[in-house]
């Protein structure tokens, strides 16, 4: 291997594949990030055997080659170097990877690609496409609501829905369930519905930070694999296997009591009583009243010797007066990621 690349390309390449590396595991060459000529471009992998992520890099190449070097040494030794020409080298049957950059130079031994994990393809089952903003305002909308713990594993997923042009995606964790509807540009095939682990829609939603076009999207006829398809970027998550909640029948159809008030009035003031809950139960109470001419909503916490709060903001009220007390983690939660308007 001979090729040549500017130092910030491969540092930032190495930056997102680094996200894949295995930080504990009982497989070595997994902490490991393989690196590959691919016709006029140099390939970065890397994967902790649950998700992979492949890159590639802009790279004038002389001579093809490919290993394995740990990840985390030639990461931080390539973001240590001056943003310059970095000339990388390989000696036929060496294990051993050479760069050269300014008056810098590393030697680091490496492991045989061949013994490094497969990298999962998903070239058939449904394959769609989805718009960059809708992909991430849609993972935005529901994956803060995911499970964290594995006691219920198909609750730490994101249960993911394509039904003609309908896309739907659900999270729960067993005190909250979030669920968001989108468009999809063209109708799929046929209906599929799986459950994608929130871990991997938090990297998606990290790729997606600088993408502005379509993603494609990939499910293998097992429904066991799912693919994500950027510009320079592939990646392949496992898939969570079991039946999901069915949630619908957790959302209220009717009411006794509808307010409606300002999303960033709301969120200020519940941000305001949120300081006073996290030294109490961590409890925010809302007390909402009819008045002539709308109504009003009191957001309010106390912590026992420490003090409390108490904010009031307009709302349009219907129904009876009522009071209703919430976790303040998970109503700042939901507050955050509501268009800024009416809730």
């Amino acid at each position: 291997m001979k090729v040549s690349c500017l130092q910030e390309n491969l540092a930032r390449g190495l930056g997102i594949v680094g996200r894949a590396v295995a930080a504990r595991s009982t497989l070595p060459i997994t902490a490991n990030v393989l690196i590959a000529t691919d016709q006029s471009r140099l390939k970065l992998a890397a994967t902790n055997l649950e998700i992979a992520v492949t890159c590639w890099i802009g790279t004038k190449v002389e001579e093809e080659g490919t290993i394995t070097v740990p990840a985390r040494l030639l990461t931080e030794f390539v973001n240590s170097l001056p943003a310059e020409k970095i000339n990388i080298s390989l000696t036929p049957r060496s294990r051993t990877l050479s760069l050269q950059c300014a008056r810098f130079e590393a030697h680091i031994s490496g492991m045989d690609a061949e013994d490094f994990p497969p990298i999962p393809s998903v070239d058939d089952g449904l394959i769609t496409k989805l718009e960059a903003d809708v992909l991430r305002t849609a993972i935005d909308s529901v994956v803060f609501a995911a499970a964290t713990e594995d006691s219920r594993p198909v609750l730490t997923g994101v249960y993911t829905e394509m039904k003609g042009k309908d896309l739907t995606l659900a999270a729960a964790d067993g005190f909250r369930l979030a669920v968001y509807k989108a468009a999809l540009p063209s109708a799929v095939p046929d209906e599929v519905a799986v459950i994608i682990p929130a871990r991997t829609l938090a990297e998606v939603n990290r790729l997606l930070s600088g993408e502005e076009k379509e993603v494609t999207l990939a499910i293998n006829p097992a429904k066991s694999q799912i693919l994500f398809r950027f510009k320079d970027v592939e990646l392949v998550s496992q898939l969570i296997q079991g039946t999901f909640p069915n949630y619908s029948q957790l959302i209220p159809q009717s009411y006794d009591t509808r307010a409606v008030m300002d999303v960033a009035e709301f969120s200020r003031a519940t941000k305001a009583a949120s300081i006073f809950a996290r030294d109490g139960s961590g409890i925010v109470r809302i007390q909402v009243t009819t008045a002539e001419g709308g109504g009003k909503a009191s957001i309010s916490a106390r912590a026992e010797e420490v003090g409390d709060d108490l904010g009031e903001i307009d709302a349009e009220v219907e129904g009876e007066d009522a009071k209703i007390a919430f976790n303040s983690k998970y109503l700042t939660d939901v507050l955050a990621i509501l268009d800024k308007g009416k809730v």
